[in-house]
């Protein structure tokens, strides 16, 4: 008996340590930063803001520029460019919606943004440099 109360006490000494592990292994990515450039929570919402406010400036600049040209020039590639944007920055947009509307936000919409707000960004810049070469 008093053998095999010694196993049981390693036993559950074994099992209380690999439960500590991989505890501190699963809190650990959440310490270390917010996004792609491993920023704090404050930096890491100012720049998903200026990313948002730059997708939207976009979105607005493509909607005048073909609202009002009358040289009936080909702008399939930013129209392109601009769909493309936001598909990738769908997440970041929902996110902008559901935060507006007083709305629960939820943790893997927030996992969405935080994986896609470089993307979005980059799409963003392209369609920026495809407006002005027209």
């Amino acid at each position: 008996m008093k053998k095999w109360n010694k196993n049981f006490c390693c036993f559950r000494n074994g099992i209380l340590i690999l439960l500590a592990m991989i505890m501190t292994g699963c809190a650990s990515p959440f310490s270390v930063g917010y996004g792609a450039h491993r920023q704090s929570r404050d930096e890491f919402a100012r720049y998903v803001e200026d990313v948002f406010r730059l997708q939207n400036r976009m979105t607005s600049e493509v909607m005048m520029l073909l609202e009002t040209d009358d040289t009936g020039t080909n702008h399939d590639d930013l129209v392109q460019a601009e769909r493309q944007m936001h598909e990738v920055c769908g997440a970041l947009n929902e996110y902008a919606d559901r935060d507006g509307e007083g709305q629960s936000i939820g943790l893997f919409l927030g996992r969405d943004v935080e994986k896609s707000a470089v993307n979005c960004e980059q799409a963003a810049l392209r369609v920026e440099a495809l407006l002005e070469k027209q």
